[in-house]
């Protein structure tokens, strides 16, 4: 497992019978976790201090339960990046934290490339990884079909000092965006997508990811430069494992540009039990150096 451990503002405190206890910055959160299916002692006392807990509801979606003074948004930060958080529908803050692991991993790759970096970050959400590639000194497209969710990045960028730095921000459909990069003839030297399980693009658009993501990956194949870096996908759909994600770009983007593939879940250490919390997976093409 690939495990997420340099955060400061950020700590996992404990899990337990499907919830996790977080702190966000000096803000203390109660979240449903499906994969918490332990009912280990809730020993620590921050379970009945929290600030607010998600509860869910039997008829599907869920509410926030607010115990003492939540700010409507507040800010933490992970080294030189700053992200603004909230709470959120289903249970989201607008970070996921254990994908700090493949922003170094990005990150680290951009920082030894002796030529101009081109990102593309498909279904970017409130844009972690475009701060992360933009502060390495890349050049990022970032686009995602929700409005809001590329105005959130735009928000992050601004409070992170990168507002200047080269990003086109995009609410598009990421297929429908691919295509037309392909008929334009663009490349790029590095590609991260997280799609969703299932969603519909501006226009209504439905997305599942297992009808969806061969043949998308196909696509997004075709817009890596000769001499690309890499190609991640991340994934928080149980029926999607690291393995057939690592199949899937070893015959669409390996068999063609060679280089090495990897892939494995990623994951948070819950302080309680110094164990460590599967938080989803990542498969992960990497280019000849």
């Amino acid at each position: 497992m690939r495990l997420t451990d340099k955060w400061r503002d950020y700590e996992l405190l404990d899990a337990s019978n499907g919830e996790r206890l977080e702190r966000w910055g000096d803000v203390i959160l109660i979240r449903p976790d499906p994969q918490a299916i332990f009912n280990t002692k809730r020993e620590n006392p921050l379970w009945k201090k929290a600030n607010a807990r998600y509860i869910r509801s039997k008829s599907g979606g869920g509410y926030w339960e607010k115990y003492s003074n939540v700010p409507d948004v507040w800010s933490i930060k992970y080294g030189e990046l700053t992200f603004n958080l909230k709470p959120m529908g289903f249970k989201h803050t607008g970070l996921f934290p254990e994908q700090a692991v493949n922003w170094d991993y990005m990150s680290d790759i951009i920082k030894k490339s002796d030529k101009p970096f081109k990102v593309l970050n498909l279904f970017a959400y409130t844009g972690g990884a475009t701060l992360a590639c933009l502060k390495a000194g890349a050049e990022v497209t970032h686009v995602d079909a929700s409005k809001g969710m590329v105005a959130w990045a735009k928000d992050n960028a601004v409070t992170a000092g990168l507002q200047d730095k080269p990003v086109r921000w995009l609410v598009d459909d990421c297929i429908k965006f691919v295509e037309r990069e392909i008929r334009r003839g663009k490349k790029y030297d590095g590609i991260v997508m997280d799609p969703p399980s299932y969603g519909r693009g501006p226009g209504g658009e439905v997305w599942k990811l297992e009808e969806e993501v061969f043949g998308f990956v196909e696509k997004c194949a075709q817009l890596l430069n000769p001499d690309a870096k890499f190609f991640l996908i991340n994934s928080y759909t149980a029926g999607l494992s690291p393995s057939v994600m690592e199949y899937i770009l070893g015959v669409t983007v390996a068999k063609k540009m060679g280089g090495s593939l990897s892939s494995d879940e990623i994951g948070l250490r819950v302080t309680s039990t110094n164990m460590v919390l599967p938080c989803g997976s990542t498969a992960i093409w990497k280019g000849k150096d």
